[in-house]
């Protein structure tokens, strides 16, 4: 889709999907405008890459919509994924001219993007953009410490249920939902991408879905639609408290 009817679909910030959730949540009406004087739209098709790791990043931008994956390559070409970038997510950082990973689409991915000279010059004048956006960057640290714990403590069982917790909520949240009784959401991974990262092989993600699926606690529609019927049920399974801390 070109620019042009892109910014048609999201011409008024207020009807944009992730308004209340991305770096411009906490921005008055006077800010919002400043915004859009400056943002413009790309979209990137399943498997394309959006910036190439220690490639310059002349760019900032909230994902509107789609799901990326972050990867880092090795010397020896061997990829691993590091982290997702989910609807709202912010891609780039002010002030580093380099992107650190790898970043491609998996769904097709809609960017809201800022050049990164007027989106810096933005921040020091917009506390609340300066404010929301270092909120969103200790959100992002938290998540990978937890995701540290997950890899290294969870069971292969546990590992599963928390991806799909993690989609689940995610989606629900985006659509105003609540994670009380049944949600369904599209699964943007392929086993093997969840093979990937979470650092099981492909049998054991196909065998722990199976498990989950044959207890109960998923269903699995049209390839890769999932219909949880209790969230709360899955969530017993991940390992977690109610907090979201892990078990002992």
């Amino acid at each position: 889709m070109s620019d042009t009817r892109l910014a048609q679909r999201y011409r008024d910030c207020g009807d944009c999907p992730i308004r209340h959730r991305a770096v411009c949540a906490r921005c008055e009406p006077l800010e919002l405008d400043v915004l859009d004087r400056i943002k413009y739209y790309r979209d990137y098709e399943p498997g394309q890459i959006i910036v190439w790791g220690g490639d310059e990043m002349d760019f900032v931008a909230s994902v509107v919509t789609g799901i990326a994956t972050l990867s880092h390559t090795m010397e020896d070409g061997r990829r691993q994924m590091v982290g997702l970038l989910l609807p709202s997510d912010f891609v780039g950082r002010p002030g580093r001219d380099v992107a650190p990973f790898d970043v491609m689409a998996i769904l097709k991915v809609t960017l809201c993007c800022f050049r990164k000279g007027p989106f810096q010059n933005l921040l020091s004048a917009t506390p609340s953009i300066s404010q929301r956006l270092l909120e969103m960057t200790l959100d992002e640290l938290d998540a990978a410490r937890e995701w540290m714990l997950l890899l290294g403590r969870k069971t292969a069982r546990e590992k599963i249920a928390s991806l799909l917790a993690i989609f689940g909520r995610r989606d629900a949240s985006l659509h105003m939902a609540t994670t009380a009784g049944q949600i369904d959401f599209d699964l943007p991974l392929t086993r093997e991408a969840m093979a990937d990262y979470l650092g099981l092989t492909l049998e054991t993600v196909s065998r722990q879905m199976s498990a989950l699926k044959r207890d109960g606690l998923i269903r699995i529609d049209a390839g890769r639609h999932i219909v949880i019927p209790d969230f709360q049920s899955l969530m017993a399974e991940t390992g977690d408290d109610t907090d979201g801390g892990m078990l002992a």
